[in-house]
């Protein structure tokens, strides 16, 4: 069983479930030190005392063929939310470009179950999406973008979010087939980059996704 780490639940607080009552069950999803302790782990019930491995293998099943990328050449702190918001809607990978390196507390434990791939730089990225298929839309708003509000959003798609402040860089824009924004009505000049990353995945997931399937 994989040690608590630095964001799940804090211990003594009454989440989850407790240990498992009756009969133990005979399948191999379930994690024998899960149904004897309880499961206080930030998953969705329908996993409850699944092993890490299990919950991936059936995540795995459901991906949708949805990438998002995020620049990371300043140390950006909202990838962890972009991570955990990845999660929630079962995007095939996250990609990390840059630097290795960020703060994982805001994925929530997330990145557990979720594909991350890195890559030093855009070239590299952009390198990847050719192979892989994958139609890249940049995410920013700047001048020539089209509101995403009523884009149509690729199916095999690569969204890329640049660092909260300088945006996507120039490599990003230049190899994107479309550049997307994200409508605004305050005095903000911009929105977090993960929030602005979260409602362009929903943007997606609202043009493409089985929702039937969602729990």
């Amino acid at each position: 069983m994989t040690e608590p780490g630095p964001t799940e639940w804090t211990a003594g607080v009454s989440v989850g479930v407790g240990p498992w009552q009756g009969p133990l069950p005979d399948d191999p999803r379930y994690d024998p030190e899960l149904l004897a302790a309880g499961d206080t782990r930030n998953v969705v019930d329908a996993y409850r005392y699944w092993t890490r491995e299990a919950i991936i293998a059936d995540i795995d099943q459901r991906r949708h063929p949805l990438h998002i990328a995020i620049e990371n050449f300043g140390s950006d702190a909202n990838i962890g939310a972009v991570v955990r918001t990845a999660n929630a809607f079962a995007v095939d990978t996250v990609h990390i470009v840059g630097r290795r390196r960020w703060n994982r507390r805001g994925a929530m434990v997330t990145d557990r179950y979720q594909r991350l791939r890195h890559h030093d730089d855009t070239a590299a990225l952009t390198s990847f999406a050719a192979e892989a298929g994958l139609e890249v839309v940049a995410v920013d708003n700047v001048p020539g973008s089209v509101p995403i509000e009523g884009a149509r959003l690729p199916r095999e798609c690569l969204l890329v979010f640049g660092q909260e402040g300088p945006g996507i860089t120039e490599a990003a824009r230049r190899s994107a087939s479309l550049t997307v924004s994200i409508a605004q009505f305050g005095s903000t000049r911009s929105i977090n980059a993960g929030v602005a990353a979260g409602i362009a995945m929903h943007a997606w997931i609202t043009q493409h996704a089985d929702l039937s399937s969602a729990w």
